[in-house]
């Protein structure tokens, strides 16, 4: 059946998934220009666990798929119908229109609303729960607000329209967890930005999230400081001892297993890592390129915080190589096995 054109319409007495069987995760395929399709297309060449609903242009998708030379047969959703696992070669999608047709590699404004309302779409099955999770692919930010809508990124989007005041971003892969108290923010911004009750929040987040997705009974957080050497005893900064460091006591007292702040620069070892189930990171390139140095390509963005589950890849468009068929699809695949394993909790 050709699929067709028209948004996909949302029906409050849709079927709730049932994940004690087959689940379905909702995938957005980011940037049309970008990698995104690509990765997309080359995971659904194996048989998958779970039904894949990817919310996209099905033009879109045959288009690419013919031009990196792999079998494609597209599926409608259909809310109705039991969830069935992707076969190799096959997806489910739900259609959304481009404005314009797409040149891999060659960004265009105009389909800037085309991706939010790929997001939108995935949020609302996500809370509709016709799905049990949703699945990111990277998007653009750049050409987004040159569209002239104010964008900063996935984590922010998905807090508004979930109705959420604060979202933690986290990034994990096989060897460690990060999680961030600010996220992208110009790094002159950031020691304004830290307040005790934003650190508490956010720590009170991991936490509980750490317990709930992950099951781990006490989880152990290691906090990094702002400053180098975390500050020296105020020689090279005083948010530590005038925000971090009590907050972090405060914490304790109320049960949390929390170690910090230390010094970022020695806080990434083994000494500290083995014996703690995540860090947080006071901002975004504290804590995550040693992440990704670690396991890029392995690694995955999970927003938490959300009444939805929400996993992401750890990588951009790569505008360079859209189309070429020398994407790399393993953290698309990290992030797909992650959001089926906590949907499964």
């Amino acid at each position: 059946m050709k699929p067709s054109l028209n948004t996909i319409t949302m029906n409050s007495k849709a079927r709730k998934v049932n994940t004690h069987n087959i689940q379905r995760i909702a995938v957005t395929p980011g940037e049309p220009a970008g990698i995104g399709p690509d990765i997309v297309i080359q995971l659904a060449q194996i048989q998958q666990l779970a039904e894949l609903v990817v919310i996209a242009s099905p033009e879109l998708l045959q288009e690419r798929a013919k031009r990196l030379q792999l079998p494609l047969t597209l599926h409608e959703f259909d809310s109705e119908s039991p969830a069935q696992p992707s076969q190799a070669g096959h997806l489910t999608v739900a259609p959304i229109n481009l404005a314009e047709t797409v040149q891999p590699g060659v960004l265009n404004a105009n389909n800037s609303r085309y991706v939010l309302e790929t997001l939108d779409t995935a949020i609302t099955l996500c809370l509709q729960q016709q799905v049990a999770a949703m699945v990111t692919a990277p998007i653009h930010k750049g050409v987004i607000n040159d569209a002239g809508i104010a964008f900063t990124g996935h984590t922010e989007y998905l807090s508004g329209k979930c109705a959420v005041e604060l979202p933690v971003m986290m990034l994990c892969n096989p060897s460690f967890r990060v999680a961030l108290v600010t996220t992208h923010l110009p790094l002159k911004e950031v020691s304004n930005a830290i307040t005790p009750e934003l650190l508490k929040k956010t720590i009170q987040i991991l936490h509980q999230d750490l317990k709930q997705k992950f099951k781990l009974s006490d989880p152990k957080i290691l906090v990094c400081g702002l400053n180098p050497h975390a500050g020296e005893g105020g020689h090279m900064g005083t948010e530590e001892i005038e925000i971090i460091s009590p907050t972090l006591e405060k914490l304790r007292k109320t049960g949390l297993s929390i170690t910090g702040p230390l010094p970022a620069d020695t806080l990434f070892t083994e000494k500290y890592l083995s014996c703690h189930d995540a860090v947080l990171a006071m901002y975004h390139d504290q804590g995550l390129p040693v992440l990704k140095y670690a396991g890029f390509g392995e690694s995955i963005n999970l927003t938490l915080g959300l009444p939805i589950i929400r996993t992401s890849v750890d990588h951009g468009t790569a505008l360079d190589v859209a189309g070429t068929g020398k994407a790399d699809n393993n953290s698309l695949k990290a992030a797909l096995d992650l959001a089926i394993e906590l949907a499964g909790h």
